[in-house]
């Protein structure tokens, strides 16, 4: 909170969103490669990422310039790497290895083994039918 440099409210405006769910949405954007405009779009429209954030349906959902201005004053104030750093930590105490990238599938599939012989390739290169096939 100190790091973020909000404003006491005596001077009126919308009340700043609250820090933890703020940084909470670098970390879904963070493990999910995502840009501000496409993290506002995703937090809309998914209701994981609204769970995950503890927003009803009908709560503000920060946009991508309160984004972008969130993590530009963590980042000059040299705080973004030092809570990052700290969430890391907390996961791997856990139990949980903290990753970020992409899923990919890798499942063996079982593919049928060639057991055409030399001579028999050479025939079907050639455009030959091989005589023990015919």
């Amino acid at each position: 909170e100190l790091a973020l440099a909000y404003s006491d409210g005596s001077k009126g405006g919308r009340p700043p969103f609250d820090p933890v769910l703020m940084f909470k949405i670098l970390v879904i954007q963070t493990l999910n490669t995502l840009s501000d405009e496409r993290t506002e779009y995703l937090i809309n429209d998914r209701l994981s990422f609204m769970r995950f954030l503890g927003l009803g349906l009908s709560d503000r959902v920060p946009d991508a310039k309160t984004v972008w201005l969130f993590r530009e004053r963590l980042t000059q104030a040299g705080a973004i790497e030092r809570l990052f750093d700290r969430f890391d930590a907390t996961l791997r105490n856990a139990g949980y290895l903290p990753m970020s990238g992409q899923i990919l599938d890798a499942t063996l599939v079982a593919a049928p083994k060639q057991r055409n012989t030399n001579a028999e390739k050479a025939d079907l290169r050639a455009g030959r039918i091989p005589e023990d096939w015919q």
